[in-house]
């Protein structure tokens, strides 16, 4: 049977979060970051479940009670990780006749840059711990990232060629075997591939949850850079006018919403850090977005709510977040409805 990869705007169960910790590379910024995930986890147990890994249950259990987070819609396994981009290697839901399905793809940590052993075995070790209901959960000879594709749900994927085509992911493909893999295994039925964008300081070879975002009624929210002094600024053109020439399955353009571009931010060595407002979440009911103690941060909130009428935007400063390199959408992984066991997770 035909497989169908949901939008994002589809119900949830819940969303699965990695915690931050003391053996991860978030060390020396713990104490600024770890506030970030409280809230991205009360706001979330707001709407829906919260999934939790972290090596350590009863600190992390602790910290959110006294947060006001929604305890009875949180759940965390103790196990142990390398890192916290839950987007990248938390399961990937199909739709096969109706029922979900978990697709295991390989992680090697964006192109073999960072560890990742423990990380790629997270999936797994979730199935076997029985917080996914009684569904398959099948391992994916190939390397791919969430963070990579978006889909409308209904057959049409938007991704990069820097990141599929990275010679460090699946080097034994083209192209076209990389298309052939995604309709076998994901349904895709068309592939928009957007050939220019950046991102300074991404560590993702371009993720598409960074520049480019599906929405409901063909529309996309894209990220612009407005200062031709800026490095970004001839890549987010050119995006742009591959994105004007896209066309919805009916053959309209879609429509383009502009997402605002936040001020430089650099770290201590002066290494710009990739702060972008098309990186946030979408959940029942909300959409979390991510700001930057930003001049900018209130005229990203309302263009996602453009996209987003009949949910509540929120902003989450998601400031300590891009230290590492990230920012909302990449520590997070929607988790469809039917993925989730009420009793596996309560147990």
């Amino acid at each position: 049977m035909k497989r169908r990869l949901p939008a994002e705007w589809e119900e949830q169960d819940g969303v699965l979060l990695a915690w931050p910790h003391e053996h991860s590379d978030w060390h020396p910024q713990l104490e600024v970051v770890e506030p970030v995930f409280i809230d991205i986890a009360r706001e979330i147990s707001r709407f829906e479940w919260v999934l939790i890994v972290a090596p350590e249950e009863e600190r992390v259990r602790d910290r959110l009670r006294r947060s006001g987070a929604r305890m009875e819609r949180i759940s965390i396994v103790e196990l142990p990780t390398n890192d916290t981009w839950s987007r990248d290697f938390g399961p990937i839901t199909v739709f096969e006749s109706g029922r979900p399905l978990l697709l295991d793809f390989g992680f090697n940590g964006w192109g073999l840059k960072f560890a990742a052993d423990l990380d790629n075995r997270i999936t797994r070790r979730l199935h076997e711990a029985g917080v996914f209901c009684d569904l398959p959960c099948t391992a994916q000879g190939l390397i791919l990232e969430g963070g990579a594709i978006e889909s409308d749900g209904e057959g049409t994927l938007l991704t990069t060629a820097e990141c599929l085509l990275d010679a460090n992911r699946n080097p034994h493909l083209s192209r076209s075997d990389i298309e052939r893999e995604l309709n076998e295994r994901l349904g895709a039925e068309r592939i928009l591939w957007l050939e220019s964008g950046y991102l300074a300081g991404d560590d993702t070879d371009s993720h598409v949850d960074t520049l480019a975002r599906l929405c409901p009624g063909g529309t996309i929210l894209h990220v612009v850079c407005d200062d031709e002094k800026d490095e970004h600024f001839a890549a987010l053109r050119q995006m742009a006018e591959e994105l004007k020439a896209f066309r919805t399955p009916t053959g309209a353009p879609y429509r383009l919403i502009p997402l605002p571009w936040p001020a430089p931010r650099f770290d201590e060595e002066g290494q710009r850090l990739p702060a972008t407002y098309a990186n946030f979440l979408i959940i029942n009911g909300a959409v979390l977005v991510p700001t930057y103690r930003d001049a900018r941060d209130a005229a990203a909130l309302d263009a996602v709510g453009q996209a987003f009428p009949d949910r509540a935007i929120i902003g989450v400063d998601c400031l300590p977040l891009i230290l590492q390199h990230g920012s909302l959408h990449c520590v997070t992984m929607q988790l469809p409805k039917g993925v989730l066991s009420v009793s596996g997770l309560q147990s």
